[in-house]
């Protein structure tokens, strides 16, 4: 698809042009594309139906006469919709920083990075298998550091989709549920039912979703005489980016600076 765009807009690029690369070793061109495809996601102008390909929205479809600049993508509606729900603590929009420091620049460019990778695990997460989903889980808990997990049977085991053994004999367990939600949110009624599952076998559960829980669920996890951990899809792309589940490390930098200890001996 990149190769497409850029016969149909980039033909007049000399072979060196195309072929300049960012520090990251990245083809530049492929890199600005890639990122230009992010931008108009977020602002509602295309969407992504299936993997490799690329819709235009009815609202793509309206702003196509505009010619649409980079203002006016940040500016949209979806898009400061997008990082208020990212960032909700955060007053700004990913524009540049005044008066800023090349550190200051690194570490926003990081920080819009590291927002883009969990953006596309969470919806690549909210498009699995709802069973591949819970090994997902349970995978994730494990590399978190708590102790051997096994998967239940997929049919009549009550709501629980994984148990964690926190020692070796399993005396001390931990209930997983696991739900690959798109819009709904879990309620009280899902946490009554998985409390209602432990049977009185274990006092700890960790219930995962993809969306997020309601005021109800919530308050249920809350009062309960168990211990019952929330991980709302925010957290749970947290999670899996804090750990490396899902993701892997594309490009390591290196800032330099003088080592004054080195001229001491002048």
């Amino acid at each position: 698809m990149s190769k497409e765009v850029i016969r149909r807009f980039y033909s007049q690029l000399s072979d060196n042009q195309l072929s300049e690369k960012t520090k990251s070793g990245d083809i530049l061109i492929l890199n600005r594309i890639a990122w230009g495809k992010s931008y108009l996601k977020k602002g509602g102008f295309i969407e992504f139906p299936k993997r490799g390909y690329v819709k235009i929205t009815e609202k793509g479809l309206a702003s196509i006469e505009k010619k649409l600049s980079l203002r006016d993508v940040e500016s949209s509606e979806n898009f400061l919709d997008f990082y208020n729900e990212e960032n909700p603590s955060k007053e700004t929009t990913p524009n540049k920083i005044e008066n800023a420091s090349p550190q200051d620049l690194i570490d926003e460019g990081f920080l819009q990075i590291e927002n883009e990778i969990k953006n596309e695990l969470l919806e690549k997460l909210k498009e699995l298998d709802p069973f591949y989903f819970e090994k997902v889980i349970l995978i994730l808990l494990k590399k978190m550091g708590y102790g051997d997990f096994v998967e239940t049977s997929k049919t009549g085991d009550g709501g629980i989709d994984g148990i964690i053994n926190e020692d070796k004999l399993g005396l001390d367990k931990i209930y997983i549920q696991a739900k690959r939600y798109g819009e709904n949110k879990v309620r009280e009624k899902d946490i009554r039912n998985f409390i209602g599952a432990m049977s009185g076998d274990t006092q700890k559960g960790v219930f995962v979703t993809t969306s997020s829980f309601d005021k109800g669920a919530e308050k249920k996890a809350h009062d309960a005489h168990h211990t019952i951990i929330l991980i709302d899809g925010l957290k749970l792309a947290d999670l899996m980016h804090e750990y490396n589940v899902g993701i892997q490390v594309k490009s390591t930098y290196e800032v330099k600076e003088l080592d004054s200890d080195f001229f001491e001996g002048e």
